[in-house]
């Protein structure tokens, strides 16, 4: 059906605009950290954000006051959750990965990308996208916490600070 009323076009568009402010609003009292791109977690967030907005914009069976409230519910529970996550480890650990090291110094690690489940090809290509021509003078790629991979040159002088302290099986593991 391509149309219905005029009246569900006004619904949808006022309720739309207004439950838009009120996101916006909603994420400007929230912080940065709500719609970061961190983690699995963080994504499964933005998404249930998006789709509560859609169903408060397209849904007659869902008043403008009860999809504010859902889309409020979700961005206290994701403060929560990010708070918590900052100042107990078992929290950080239960809704955070640890970046991965896939290649260290030169040589693939096949056993970190089956477990990834990242094939060569892949870390080949994002070795590629960071302009590196030689597996060699790649210190380190890195699956992080996001998904993404990071590519990290050798460094000239081996007594600087290595940006891979954190990496477990990085040489630089504390």
């Amino acid at each position: 059906m391509f149309f219905e009323s005029w009246q569900g076009l006004l619904r949808t568009l006022v309720v739309g605009v207004l439950a838009y402010v009120g996101l916006v609003i909603f994420l400007r009292f929230s912080g940065k950290r709500t719609l970061a791109k961190l983690n699995a977690f963080d994504l499964v967030v933005t998404v249930a954000l998006g789709s509560t907005l859609a169903t408060v914009t397209l849904s007659r069976d869902v008043p403008l006051a009860e999809g504010m409230l859902g889309l409020a519910v979700l961005i206290v529970l994701q403060l929560a959750v990010t708070w918590t996550s900052v100042r107990l480890p078992w929290v950080k650990r239960a809704v955070r990965s640890d970046p991965t090291l896939l290649l260290h110094r030169g040589r693939i690690l096949e056993q970190a990308l089956r477990a990834q489940r990242v094939t060569e090809s892949e870390l080949l290509a994002a070795i590629r996208s960071a302009g590196v021509a030689s597996l060699e003078s790649v210190e380190a790629v890195v699956l992080e916490t996001d998904g993404s991979l990071s590519v990290v040159d050798r460094p000239s002088d081996d007594h600087s600070a290595s940006s891979l302290s954190q990496i477990v099986g990085s040489s630089n593991d504390p």
